[in-house]
């Protein structure tokens, strides 16, 4: 993996991620499934304008989407952008893991 386009991709992703409040309207629609604005709005205690500002910032980044339902819009977590997320931070966990093994390897070779 080329580090540079991943951080690329993946730093507005953790930056969105990155508010309390967008972190637990992901949470709720990962939880409770897909929502109206009113039932997001009930879960995270804030004022509808926040969630409908916190849903926007979130899909500008590609974390939900919406559909019309009568005269709602039911909002959804789409999984594609997490699962990325996941695969950068399995990425940065394994050059952790190289990184302490080259430590170790150094600390306990006896010829140094």
């Amino acid at each position: 993996m080329n580090a540079s386009p991943a951080i690329a991709q993946a730093a507005p992703l953790f930056g969105a991620l990155g508010d309390t409040n967008r972190l637990r309207i992901i949470t709720r629609l990962c939880d409770g499934g897909p929502s109206s604005i009113t039932e997001i709005t009930e879960a995270v205690a804030v004022t509808r304008q926040a969630v409908t500002k916190h849903l926007l910032t979130l899909q500008s980044v590609g974390l939900v989407g919406s559909h019309r339902q009568g005269r709602e819009r039911i909002w959804a977590v789409r999984t594609t952008p997490l699962g990325e997320a996941t695969d950068y931070l399995a990425h940065l966990s394994d050059q952790w893991d190289r990184a302490i093994d080259r430590l170790r390897a150094f600390v306990e070779d006896p010829n140094t």
